[in-house]
């Protein structure tokens, strides 16, 4: 099992270099940014900026898309942190869902997701790559060969496909086993259909977690399910409440879902929380005291899960590393 931390853009430079040099101390394996240029600072100079402050641990978006920068550009920003870091950098994709809709665009195709992961890797190895309208090929002279592992951001059945078909790991925002077994067994199918070899396919469950006091726990993380169900929403809207090919498990919390705000998305200040009931934030969370936080992990793993990537954003930060440093990890190595 891989353990990594998600920050937002809104952590100041200080805090985030502390933070990543105790996070690495303690043993995670890797730093994800939220890469949402409108709601937040943009994500890659704090990469590189943590990347200078850490010797093993792997740097990313989660999660960027492919209709915000030309695609040269952002091969460009993906080559030089990879080669600078030594080959740590990982790319994670969705179709843009805050980061297009906050500027009232619709979010990318999954097929722009799967070419868009296509072309950035071979350009950052160093091939020479044809998209989009471009006349002469693109070709990075500097390119070293790096090969940059990539994941899809994924809930519903064709986004669970193309990232089984067309990525190396799954991104799932939810630590519920259940469903990360349902979901990556999905991915899992999609890959072995296409001819893929999925042995070594990763899983992550990316989502808050939590120590101590129940009711304080729920108060800080119920607005991940809120912005989970924003996902879901999507997913409702296209296949139905009651479709064979999504778990109920997942829709039915939405059911009292008035709307959302885009302009607070992912915080705690987010107006449209009131549909989140305890028992999903704890279904959707990892939450309580350590041996909790180890049965739940061990239970995401029997179900595929590969990575679990804590949302870092509570107010705890420096317990929680500390304690997942000293109480959690070592029961994972």
């Amino acid at each position: 099992m891989e353990f990594g931390i998600t920050f937002k853009g809104f952590v100041e430079a200080d805090r985030a270099r502390y933070l990543v040099r105790a996070a690495e101390y303690a043993g995670f394996d890797y730093c994800w940014f939220y890469d949402s240029h409108i709601l937040w600072r943009d994500c890659y100079a704090a990469i590189a900026m943590c990347m200078e402050h850490t010797t093993k641990m792997r740097f990313g978006p989660l999660v960027t898309n492919p209709d915000v920068r030309d695609w040269s550009v952002a091969a460009s920003i993906f080559g030089s942190l990879s080669k600078q870091s030594g080959g740590r950098f990982d790319l994670g994709v969705g179709r843009g869902d805050s980061s297009r809709r906050v500027m009232g665009f619709k979010p990318a195709t999954l097929k722009r997701v799967a070419e868009f992961i296509q072309k950035t890797q071979a350009m950052v190895r160093g091939e020479q790559v044809v998209y989009g309208e471009s006349p002469e090929p693109v070709h990075f002279p500097w390119a070293v060969g790096h090969e940059m592992p990539s994941w899809i951001a994924a809930y519903g059945p064709l986004a669970l496909k193309t990232a089984g078909e067309h990525a190396d790991g799954v991104v799932l925002q939810i630590a519920e086993p259940g469903l990360c077994k349902w979901f990556t067994d999905q991915c899992l199918e999609a890959g072995k259909a296409a001819g893929r070899d999925m042995s070594n396919f990763r899983s992550m469950a990316a989502a808050p977690a939590y120590f101590g006091d129940k009711a304080k726990a729920i108060e800080a993380t119920k607005w991940f399910p809120a912005m989970v169900g924003n996902h879901v929403a999507d997913i409702v809207e296209k296949y139905g409440s009651d479709s064979d090919l999504v778990p109920s498990s997942l829709t039915s919390y939405i059911e009292k879902r008035r709307g959302y705000d885009y302009s607070k998305h992912g915080q705690s200040d987010n107006a449209y929380l009131d549909f989140i009931t305890p028992d999903v934030v704890e279904s959707f969370c990892v939450l309580g005291e350590p041996e909790d936080h180890i049965a739940k992990i061990n239970t995401l793993k029997d179900g595929g899960v590969t990575q679990f990537n804590i949302y870092l954003d509570s107010g705890e930060e420096e317990e929680i590393i500390a304690r997942y440093g000293r109480e959690v990890i070592p029961a994972f190595r």
